[in-house]
């Protein structure tokens, strides 16, 4: 899927999973796709970069990201978003990490920015 794919950034592999203008229906095909592709890598070795940038949600897309971020967390480093904008994301972004105990994910205005902390971890 073109929309999950491991980049190279300051000789750091991170998985970059693009959700993007992706529909609810689309996200949640992405994220089994991403969630079997991190699950088989080594615990605490991933570094993701998620892009949400005007993703669309509904109920049943929000529950699906909660239990794939849950899922995650054994695998992940760290992890940056990009694309959080808004009120209403802010708030899905807050409940998602209260649902998944997660503290690794950092917010970040843009892709580039977000790889260069990456690549420091």
């Amino acid at each position: 899927m073109k929309r999950i794919k491991f980049i190279k950034h300051h000789d750091r592999r991170i998985c970059f999973i693009n959700f993007s203008d992706a529909e609810a229906k689309e996200v949640i095909k992405i994220i089994g796709v991403a969630r079997k592709l991190i699950a088989s890598q080594e615990p605490k070795s991933v570094l993701t970069l998620t892009d949400v940038t005007n993703m669309h949600y509904d109920k049943t897309m929000l529950m699906a990201l909660k239990q794939y971020t849950t899922h995650n967390k054994p695998f992940v480093k760290t992890g940056a978003i990009v694309g959080i904008s808004g009120p209403l994301m802010k708030m899905i972004y807050s409940a998602v990490l209260a649902f998944s105990k997660r503290k690794n994910l950092k917010i970040f205005d843009s892709v580039e920015k977000a790889k260069d902390w990456l690549a420091t971890r």
